[in-house]
């Protein structure tokens, strides 16, 4: 695999825009943008403007890359055609986001930001997980 300038370049650039939105939602709704806690109270909370904020946050997370796909052309990415592989994945990832009372944008965009040493210990976690489970997983699924 060779270095591309191009996807190093829209990996930072894309990295900034998620910092930005991330800081501007702060300002603006003195809340973090963890996005497992904002799909939580788009859920569970009244009809009320958190709410309708919330919805707003997650429509724009669906949009946004199609949006983009609009503009820019499709985008390849690899999805596996297994339903029950895709199932017990969303249900580890629920499962964890709750245990670790956040996800990977809580902790590791909002979190670090802020030097919490909980989002410290949590960012830690995930990524030895996952590059653990990216190790393993060929092994045992096959690839």
């Amino acid at each position: 695999m060779m270095f591309d300038l191009s996807d190093a370049l829209n990996g930072l650039l894309g990295g900034l825009m998620i910092g930005l939105a991330a800081a501007l939602f702060l300002l603006a709704n003195g809340r973090i943008a963890g996005i497992s806690g904002i799909a939580v109270s788009m859920a569970t909370a009244a009809v009320t403007r958190r709410r309708l904020e919330s919805a707003a946050f997650v429509a724009g997370l669906i949009l946004a890359p199609l949006a983009y796909a609009a503009l820019a052309g499709p985008v390849e990415i690899g999805v596996t055609p297994s339903v029950p592989l895709l199932l017990a994945a969303g249900l580890l990832v629920g499962i964890g986001t709750r245990i670790g009372n956040g996800c990977t944008s809580g902790h590791g965009v909002c979190g670090l930001s802020r030097l919490s040493r909980r989002s410290m210990v949590a960012t830690a976690t995930f990524m030895a997980v996952a590059v653990l489970v990216a190790g393993l997983a060929p092994l045992v699924i096959g690839g």
